[in-house]
């Protein structure tokens, strides 16, 4: 059996370079849930998404190990992608819960609440040239973003993120991370992430987090 596969790239910079590669199967239910974990594997994403119910917003994340509850680049991803193909949903609905979506002009934004977010450390350096010289995590961390400050006054952050917890060595654009920083830090932020992507994030006012940035279709293909 043969079912769509749509890679994207999530939080794209200003430039179109960067960005999370994604895999989303917006007919999920073609693939049995005691497969998805091996799919999920096999495609080696840092997640993939199998949307269950696309008019519903119903939809499983996993990456190479684990099934997430929530997710944010997947999320993101998916809302945009729903909305590129003329089915935009005002929620999508992860086991987490309810996660709002919206568009605006090129950019895609979720909403959650940060304790639905991996829970990440947040490891902050002094500069940005810091956060550049790692080499991967501090010693025995398992789940942990290492930032600096790039600008503070304009809310500019350099960030790094490795998650081996979740198999996944370093990510390029997390964000589950950007959510919980942005909650943590009361405040609007600007994350630079990885080689060159971007996050936007912002705490709302009912306790949830607003995560979304820049989406870009790379391949729509058969899997079997």
């Amino acid at each position: 059996m043969a079912t769509t596969l749509h890679v994207l790239r999530v939080f794209t910079g200003d430039d179109g370079s960067g960005g999370n590669p994604l895999g989303v199967f917006l007919d999920g239910a073609a693939i049995p849930g005691d497969r998805r974990q091996a799919v999920a594997a096999d495609l080696g994403f840092s997640e993939t998404v199998f949307v269950d119910d696309a008019a519903d917003g119903r939809l499983a994340v996993f990456t190479p190990t684990v099934e997430l509850p929530f997710a944010g680049h997947p999320l993101v991803g998916t809302a945009w992608l729903l909305a590129s193909e003329g089915r935009a949903v005002a929620h999508l609905r992860p086991p987490a819960g309810e996660v709002p979506t919206r568009q605006e002009r090129e950019l895609s934004f979720i909403a959650g609440r940060p304790e639905w977010a991996p829970p990440f450390e947040h490891h902050r350096l002094d500069s940005p040239e810091e956060v550049d010289a790692l080499e991967g995590p501090p010693e025995g961390r398992g789940a942990i973003g290492c930032w600096a400050w790039q600008d503070p006054d304009a809310g500019v952050v350099r960030c790094r993120v490795f998650a081996a917890d979740y198999g996944i060595d370093e990510d390029e654009a997390t964000g589950a991370h950007a959510l919980r920083l942005a909650g943590a830090l009361r405040r609007p932020l600007v994350i630079h992430q990885g080689e060159g992507s971007t996050l936007l994030a912002r705490p709302l006012e009912d306790g949830f987090v607003e995560v979304g940035g820049r989406v870009a279709q790379v391949v729509r293909r058969e899997y079997s």
